[in-house]
């Protein structure tokens, strides 16, 4: 399965945006969905990740209240609303297809497909 972000851009903090990821060459209802982020300089870090069905969302802790997961397998796209946006915040986000809960924890590995990545940028 191919992923195709979009939808970063450039923000005020306390903004918000909507990043989809629409995937291709697949049914994307098999897979476990996920965002992660990684700012210049850091390691690639976990955002939220969501069940094949949708009915159970995961949140790391910086994401947690502010940020919302959700997808639909109709249109194979999984969507990333980031609300009250954090010049913190900045960072290239990425998609990822696991066919492992391990995307649950934030964990990755063999057999994950990842999108390209959508720059977001938080200015204070």
């Amino acid at each position: 399965v191919q992923l195709q972000a979009s939808g970063g851009g450039l923000v005020q903090a306390g903004g918000s945006l909507r990043l989809s990821c629409v995937a291709s060459g697949g049914t994307l209802s098999s897979y476990f969905m996920g965002w992660f982020r990684q700012a210049p300089g850091k390691e690639r870090e976990f955002v939220a990740a969501i069940s094949w069905t949708g009915s159970s969302t995961y949140y790391a802790d910086l994401a947690k209240g502010r940020f919302t997961i959700s997808r639909d397998n109709a249109k194979n796209t999984v969507y990333l609303q980031m609300n009250s946006l954090k010049p913190e915040d900045t960072a290239v986000y990425y998609c990822a297809a696991s066919p492992s809960r391990r995307i649950y924890s934030g964990s990755y590995g063999i057999g994950d497909h990842w999108g390209q990545g959508t720059l977001v940028t938080v200015s204070s």
